[in-house]
């Protein structure tokens, strides 16, 4: 009998399983072959404290201590560019990123391929730093095991059945687990787990994102460029080991599912990027997309289940679970009956469950 079994091998259950394992006996079941497999392990990660909705805020805020310390972050910078007719995106973005305004001109000497026919405004910040996806995955996965924690992936969740003294979870191979505790870190799937265990789900609703591998464009060292954001979060680009990622930053509604790039999206954010850059785009070198999952008020949800204080969850993070992890996991450990987390109370308010109900 363990004291917690994880569901979910992403970024959200291995930095909850590392806090956790700490307290009891913990075991993190993942249905792919590997961790992080679909939505953490496709992530243009961007450590910005000041992206989101209040509560992941001030989760992400609380996580930047952390993130240094693992080794993860590395500089990087935010520039948002937009045209004309975006002035009141552009003032919005402004205000909630903190950004300092700059001119056109000035934005071009930072990304000497802007287009300044319509680059209409400009402004940045240095505060926007990488995250090194695949290292913190693998540091939060040695965290779990040296805590004396379990792991197993290709164990796919098949029943889930409730009684006096926990929980059964049976595997797609028929194999029987037991636990005291069920954390719900199962991603776009995670509705479909509280189905499995009985309970009502909590609204999540996947939506796809997609990306587009450029090559450097020639002539170009990309290394010390920022991402270039276009306001009102129509596009993206991100330099990235030597390449340019661009993203449409779209929100299409989905099903659960290994998620893939729609061709005719991918060339509409092409598009939206080209708009706004002199150099076109000749080739894509590869393309895929992943499911960032959002609960109605766009906010993570945290806690125990209201109908079952032995189901916690640990979803809809929104695309921001990587910078906002350790200060996630924390919550998940107090909630647990570990040390208190450092949260504000009302910040652990919004991020219950109960909101939900």
């Amino acid at each position: 009998m363990h004291d917690f079994l994880i569901i979910g091998g992403g970024i959200a259950g291995l930095s909850a399983g590392a806090r956790l394992a700490g307290l009891g006996a913990t075991l993190l079941v993942e249905g792919e072959a590997q961790l992080g497999y679909h939505t953490s392990g496709r992530s243009a990660a961007l450590y910005e404290a000041e992206y989101g909705a209040p509560p992941t805020v001030a989760l992400a805020r609380a996580s930047g201590e952390e993130l240094a310390e693992m080794g993860v972050l590395s500089p990087r910078g935010l520039l948002a560019v937009g045209q004309a007719h975006e002035r009141a995106a552009f003032d919005k973005d402004c205000a909630d990123l903190h950004l300092t305004r700059i001119t056109p001109a000035e934005a071009e000497a930072i990304v000497p391929i802007l287009n300044l026919a319509r680059v209409a405004y400009a402004a940045q910040t240095d505060g926007a730093q990488n995250i090194d996806t695949d290292l913190m995955l693998q540091t939060y996965a040695r965290r779990l095991r040296e805590r004396g924690g379990e792991i197993r992936t290709g164990a796919a969740v098949a029943a889930i059945r409730r009684d006096a003294d926990g929980w059964t979870v049976t595997l797609s191979d028929r194999e029987e687990l037991r636990a005291r505790r069920l954390v719900n870190a199962a991603g776009a799937w995670a509705d479909r787990i509280a189905a499995l265990a009985g309970l009502p789900g909590i609204g999540l609703q996947p939506y796809r994102r997609s990306m587009a591998q450029l090559p450097a464009p020639e002539g170009h060292d990309i290394r010390a460029w920022p991402l270039l954001f276009g306001v009102g979060e129509t596009w993206y680009a991100k330099p990235e080991a030597g390449k340019l990622l661009v993203s449409p930053a779209e929100a299409d509604p989905a099903e659960p599912h290994d998620a893939w790039a729609d061709d005719m999206v991918l060339a509409e954010g092409l598009a939206r990027y080209e708009e706004m850059v002199t150099v076109p785009v000749t080739r894509v070198e590869a393309s895929w997309a992943g499911l960032r999952s959002f609960v109605p008020d766009r906010t993570l949800v945290l806690g125990p289940d209201p109908l079952d204080a032995d189901f916690l969850w640990c979803a809809g993070q929104g695309g921001q679970g990587f910078q906002s992890a350790p200060g996630a996991a924390r919550v998940m450990e107090e909630v647990a009956g570990g040390a208190a987390s450092g949260i504000a109370p009302e910040i652990l308010a919004a991020l219950s469950p109960a909101r939900l109900r």
